[in-house]
């Protein structure tokens, strides 16, 4: 399954399962500040059993990845939509910056934690479509396709190694996080004329 896409249809039954796993890690995780919880506890938040979420996910590592992804695709990819203009660049990255900050524990407790590696690879090919189809309306025709896949994936990624950054030391003020990001982007782009 692409990180992309939503999950595929599914028995209701599953799907409900999965929702109430994802959600009982999602709350345990960001009312504690840490990913030192156990399946036990996630299990008995979403009163399902152990074998179940074991079934579902694997392992504890799963499980929390997969609540941070999909917090990711139920509430930052609809702010940010895949249609954005350039001039919605510094819309859509406050959008970011607001949705990271209103849920810091949470993500800073993923990108701390063990699952921060394949989070950071998560949350970066969920973004790195958006990305792309920024640089070809910025660059159209100028450049090749392996150069702008290139782009923006240099792009998604050092701009989620400054968000993580930012999440991990506190999220503070997204207006002003926001500004410093897009001067950097600013800055590169102009360079890059």
């Amino acid at each position: 399954m692409n990180l992309y896409e939503a999950e595929p249809a599914r028995d209701p039954r599953v799907r409900r399962t999965r929702a109430a796993v994802l959600r009982a890690a999602f709350v345990l995780v960001s009312e504690r500040g840490t990913t030192a919880v156990t399946v036990s506890e996630i299990a008995e938040a979403a009163d399902v059993s152990r074998r179940v979420v074991y079934q579902h996910f694997g392992d504890l590592d799963t499980v929390l990845l997969e609540a941070g992804l999909d917090l990711a695709r139920r509430e930052l990819l609809p702010l940010l939509g895949d249609t954005a203009e350039p001039a919605d660049a510094r819309a859509h990255t406050l959008a970011m910056a607001r949705h990271c900050a209103g849920h810091q524990k949470f993500y800073r407790a993923l990108l701390t934690g063990s699952c921060a590696f394949a989070l950071n690879r998560g949350l970066i090919s969920l973004l790195l479509p958006i990305n792309r189809q920024a640089i070809e309306r910025m660059h159209g025709h100028r450049l090749t396709t392996q150069a702008a896949d290139d782009l923006a994936a240099f792009i998604t990624g050092g701009a989620g190694s400054f968000v993580t950054a930012w999440v991990v030391d506190g999220a503070h003020d997204p207006e002003t996080f926001t500004d410093r990001l897009m001067n950097v982007i600013g800055r590169f782009a102009e360079e890059d004329r």
